[in-house]
């Protein structure tokens, strides 16, 4: 096997990005700081990955289409509508928070980093983007009230592009007043073309909302043409000026988001996936490439303490003072200060930056790269190892326990909650009708009037404390479709919906599996069943295993009426029963189960007794 070959290269990239997508995943880490140790690891240190002679000259233009698509991917997600009420410390953020980051970070750049004015405002610039890539996986994983998680994705969306421009437009300036190499007219120019390319991003995307509302697109087709639109837009805007195809991919994207067509809601978790692999592979290529000698450089203590003062006093002057006079809380304005991670189009530009500049005669420039990728690295790591710490210890996280969004109201769903919240487990009831949520509003239930499946409900129902559904209404149809249109979201194996009834005339046993959700508890226990024996006393009972008392012998002493729900294992993690298989319990686990009153359990003992004797 020739570990040099493209093919190889290709193969270990994939393979690489993914698994460490799957190893934050499984030890709840941050995954962006996985993929960076992982291309270190296998690029400058072991030697086996070397994407940028692998790829040659495609390297910089894969780069560069990636993260396009990833920045269009993101701004599908900035709808008007999410930021109602917030509008004004992000515009200050992005605009007043911005130009003061740039300042700071270009005075930082030059006195302590050591370099020139010309290149320490160019980096300046640049060092104001945190971006889709690291920080929409951040926010994922930390689960932030809305309203910071809000904050920080218009943030790092918005600014992505605008860093880059803000970096083009120093080095205009340079090339005019210290270079003598532009003209008003080029700088004109940079003006002309940063505003067309908002303008094709706005045609582009009102565009495809026309050809896809007017039907002229077929759905097979409406995912290539979106990317292939994407493309188009990003390399005219790019070939017209550097770097403005990022500004119209942004406009595109914000353009389809607030036209509310359904067919982009379709095809949301499609382009999801494709960003999830794009910074997969974009990551472990980029930190692959780096040479040992530019690590070295980074422990240079002017780099350090460039870093910090970045870190401490940089981004939290910036936030303070760009929001004085707002309604954030100190609580979000510490933590929206904190936080600041940089990622791919920090390392991109720069690296673009490093060569120009020292082609223009700044040979202080050659630091660029050491510096930035010190300053992506520790944000990353400071930032995705802090995030959840810091949100939980201000109040702003919604809880670490998995929770559980139940659709339906009823006796046996009130129950189900009830003993879910006893448990700390964060859980809520959706129901569109007031009367079918009495019940559980009368317990204390966190409930929401509404239809699960309306658009609106995506931004009145904060949805991302739970990582569970049950579609638990008496109509097996509806049932289906709630898990069909969640299971992108909350994923298969966490999307569950009661079994069918099986009337007379109904054909939902022949419904193919991968339409609805899994069948919980045992099959054939349907809604009418759950709600009987609850209406007829039966309870919710909860019962600690034990060294003593194992799970086995559990099984064992229980009725056979007994109805198993779930187990809670001593990690926390939820584990409910359905008709696919077993679960085993361990010592420490807690097992819930819906349970006959004692005294109907007593008759049943006596009546077990007296058929004993009569043998």
């Amino acid at each position: 096997m020739r570990l040099d070959s493209l093919l190889f290269q290709l193969m270990l990239i994939g393979v690489l990005g993914i698994g460490s997508q799957w190893l934050a995943w499984r030890f709840r880490l941050p995954a962006i700081v996985i993929m960076s140790i992982v291309g270190l690891l296998a690029g400058p240190f072991l030697g086996m990955l070397h994407p940028q002679e692998g790829f040659g000259e495609l390297f910089k233009p894969i780069i560069s289409m990636a993260v396009a698509i990833i920045l269009f991917e993101g701004s599908l997600n900035l709808d008007f509508r999410e930021v109602r009420g917030l509008e004004r410390p992000v515009f200050r953020i992005i605009t007043i928070g911005a130009f003061l980051a740039w300042i700071l970070g270009s005075l930082a750049a030059h006195y302590v980093a050591g370099l020139s004015w010309a290149v320490a405002f160019v980096i300046g610039g640049l060092f104001i983007v945190t971006g889709p890539t690291v920080i929409l996986p951040l926010l994922r994983q930390a689960k932030l009230k809305p309203r910071p998680a809000a904050i920080l994705k218009w943030e790092g969306i918005v600014v992505d592009p605008f860093g880059a421009l803000l970096a083009i437009f120093a080095f205009e300036i340079i090339k005019f007043f210290v270079l003598e190499k532009a003209t008003i007219g080029s700088l004109l120019f940079f003006f002309i073309a940063s505003f067309l390319a908002v303008i094709l991003g706005w045609i582009c995307g009102r565009g495809i909302g026309w050809m896809f509302e007017r039907g002229h697109i077929p759905e097979f087709l409406k995912s290539p043409v979106v990317f292939a639109v994407v493309i188009g837009c990003f390399t005219i805007s790019d070939e017209i000026a550097h770097e403005t195809g990022l500004l119209a991919v942004t406009a595109m994207g914000m353009t389809i988001a607030n036209m509310r067509i359904a067919s982009i809601n379709d095809m949301r978790h499609f382009k999801e996936n494709i960003s999830v692999l794009l910074i997969s592979a974009i990551f472990v290529m980029l930190t692959a490439s780096l040479s040992v000698e530019t690590l070295l450089t980074i422990f240079d203590w002017r780099i350090i303490l460039f870093v910090l003062l970045m870190l401490l006093v940089v981004r939290p002057l910036s936030i303070w003072i760009s929001t004085i006079g707002t309604d954030l809380s100190v609580q979000e304005k510490t933590l929206i200060g904190w936080i600041a991670p940089r990622g791919i189009v920090a390392l991109t530009v720069s690296s673009y930056f490093s060569g120009v500049l020292q082609e223009s005669g700044f040979e202080d420039a050659q630091v660029l790269t050491s510096l930035t990728f010190a300053l992506v690295f520790a944000t990353v790591c400071a930032h995705g190892f802090s995030l959840g710490w810091l949100a939980k210890t201000l109040d702003l996280s919604i809880g670490t326990n998995p929770g559980v969004l139940i659709v339906g109201g009823s006796p046996f769903s009130t129950g189900l909650a009830k003993t879910l919240k006893q448990l700390d487990i964060p859980v809520m009831i959706v129901d569109s009708s007031w009367y079918r949520l009495a019940q559980a509003r009368r317990e204390g239930i966190a409930s929401y009037r509404g239809e699960i499946l309306a658009e609106q409900t995506e931004y009145h129902l904060e949805m991302t404390p739970y990582e569970y559904l049950i579609a638990a209404t008496p109509v097996d149809s509806y049932n289906a479709l709630v898990c069909a249109a969640f299971i992108p979201e909350f994923g298969r194996n966490n999307t569950f919906q009661l079994s069918l009834h099986h009337r007379q005339g109904d054909d939902l046993e022949e419904i193919g599996p991968g339409i609805g959700g899994r069948i919980l508890f045992r099959e054939g226990l349907s809604w009418e069943e759950l709600s009987d024996k609850v209406e007829s006393g039966y309870v919710f009972r909860k019962t600690n295993i034990t060294e003593q008392y194992t799970y086995d012998q559990y099984l064992h002493d229980r009725d056979n009426r007994v109805v198993l729900l779930f187990i809670i294992k001593s990690s926390g993690h939820l584990e409910f029963f359905t008709s696919e298989g077993k679960l085993q319990g361990e010592a420490g686990d807690t097992v819930v189960s819906l349970t006959a009153p004692v005294k109907e359990v007593q008759k049943i003992q006596e009546k077990l007794e007296e058929e004993e004797r009569q043998k």
